[in-house]
C-alpha cells in the first residue's frame, strides 16, 4: 500500500498492490501500519457503501460540523467515479481547493479525506458502488453540503449530472453554508 500526498494537506491518494494468481486477488485496502507511517490517526469504525444505479449520478458536495468531522477512505468497488475532495478548513494553504481522481474497480485506488474536507463524486458508469470506512459514527445534525457547481469552487467535473437529489441540487452558495458550526 503506498500514500501519495496531493496538493490538498493530507489528503492522500492511496494505491494498493493487488497479488493476483489463477483464483483472482487479493489487496490490502487499509493498513494501520501504512497509514501511522503517513502519520495519519485512522482507525474506521463504520463501513458504508453507496449504490447507484445509472452513470452521471452525483453525490455531495457533502461533509460533517465539528465536533462531528469525520474522516474518510473513499473506494469504488464497481464501476467508476469521478471523486472530489474539497478543503474547507479556513487555516489550510489550500482552502477552498480542490483535488478530484478517477476511482474504479479496475485501478483499485482509494482517496482520503480528513476532517473539515467535504467529499463528492459523480459516477462516471452506470452500477458504481462506492465504499467508505469512517472513523466517527455519524451524527445527521452535524451534515453540512454545498452545492457541487457553486463557482466558489469552480470544480471541474468530467460530465454534467444527469441525476441528484433535491437536497444536493438546492444546497445554498457557500457563502452562506456555516462550515464549522
Amino acid at each position: 500500500m503506498r500514500l501519495h500526498l496531493t496538493r490538498l494537506p493530507m489528503v492522500f491518494e492511496v494505491e494498493t498492490h493487488p497479488h493476483e494468481d489463477a483464483r483472482g486477488g487479493f489487496r490490502r485496502v487499509w493498513c494501520a501500519e501504512s497509514f501511522a507511517r503517513a502519520r495519519i490517526d485512522f482507525a474506521p469504525v463504520q463501513a458504508s457503501t453507496s449504490s447507484n444505479i445509472r452513470a452521471h449520478t452525483l453525490r455531495g458536495l457533502h461533509w460533517q460540523a465539528d465536533p462531528h468531522g469525520e474522516q474518510k477512505l473513499v473506494r469504488c468497488i464497481a464501476g467508476a467515479i469521478w471523486d472530489v475532495a474539497l478543503d474547507l478548513r479556513p487555516d489550510s494553504p489550500s482552502y477552498l481547493s480542490w483535488h478530484a481522481a478517477k476511482l474504479s474497480a479496475e485501478n483499485d485506488r482509494a482517496l482520503f479525506l480528513p476532517k473539515g474536507v467535504a467529499h463528492g463524486f459523480l459516477t462516471l458508469t452506470p452500477g458504481a458502488v462506492v465504499e467508505y470506512l469512517i472513523d466517527a459514527p455519524h451524527h445527521p445534525e452535524a451534515a453540512r453540503g454545498a452545492r457541487w457547481n457553486d463557482p466558489a469552487f469552480g470544480i471541474d467535473w468530467p460530465a454534467m449530472p444527469k441525476m441528484l437529489s433535491d437536497r444536493d441540487r438546492d444546497w445554498p452558495d457557500f457563502a452562506q453554508v456555516p462550515v464549522h458550526g
